[in-house]
Parts: structure tokens; sequence; C-alpha cells
């Protein structure tokens, strides 16, 4: 799995593409031959752009769902709704489709953020309103998702 890193602002022309910042573009040099996968986040009203390899190991989890259970066969449906296999072009610019743009309220000022080994597109409102919460429930949720996890390389989270 690749990290990737940074949040960068950039803005999509009036054809829908958008340009990949040379930092970004660097970190995903590996994966521009494989190419992307582009899809609906499933929590929030924004973009996930998966490299390939990335994508590959999301549906050999997805595969093992059995498929004759209406539950599993109605998450899959839901979870590739609208994925598009994605090419970054010779200048280091997506398209973004127009169904999807319309989902993420994707217009012109937009952001991309690194989410671990994925990056998220968002519209830039709807990416500060995300990010906007008290500093109380980030710390809560911080607590609440981290504070169990025991370090023991650096010594941090042992009881």
């Amino acid at each position: 799995m690749n990290t990737i890193i940074g949040t960068y602002e950039c803005k999509v022309d009036s054809k829908g593409r958008l340009m990949l910042p040379n930092p970004l573009k660097k970190q995903l040099n590996a994966s521009l031959q494989e190419g992307f996968v582009l899809k609906r986040s499933v929590f929030q009203q924004c973009l996930e752009l998966y490299p390939m390899q990335e994508w590959n190991l999301m549906m050999q989890k997805i595969n093992k769902l059995n498929r004759f259970v209406k539950k599993n066969n109605d998450f899959i449906r839901r979870f590739t709704a609208g994925v598009r296999v994605i090419e970054i072009d010779a200048t280091g610019r997506i398209l973004v489709p127009k169904d999807l743009a319309v989902f993420a309220s994707v217009s012109k000022d937009i952001v991309l953020s690194s989410a671990v080994n994925i990056i998220e597109i968002w519209d830039k409102d709807l990416y500060e309103k995300a990010i906007d919460g008290s500093v109380g429930d980030f710390a809560d949720l911080a607590e609440e998702v981290m504070g169990n996890v025991n370090d023991d390389d650096n010594g941090n989270g042992i009881s």
C-alpha cells in the first residue's frame, strides 16, 4: 500500500478537467501507467480516486461477499454505482465525468485531499464545511477511534 500525502487546492476547467498538482503527480508516478478508478464516496459528498492497484485490493475484499445475500448484493451495486476507469492525459489532467461532478458538486474550485491510499476530490466549500467541525468533536473522535491502539514501536498508547 502506498501512502499519499497532502492537500491541494486546484481548479476544474469548463470541460470538467483538473490538473493534478506536480507534488501529487510525483507520488502517483508508479500508478500512472495502470490508471485509476473514480467513484462516489460512501460517506461524504465527494469523489474518491483510487490508483488501480488500490482498487484491485478493494475488489478482492468485495469479491469475497456472498452475492446470494441480498444485503451484500445491494451494497456491491451501490458501492460501484458510477464507477469509472480514469487515465491521466499527457498534460497531467483527469476528466471528471459529468454525473460524478454533479454528485460531488464539483464545479470550479476544488480540493484534492489524501486519504491514506486514495485521493478525495471535494468542492472547496464542501471540504471546508467537512473539516470545520469543532476541535472538541475531533478530539473526541480521535480518542474513540485511536485511543485503544497500542503502538509498541514508539511507546505511544501503551497503558
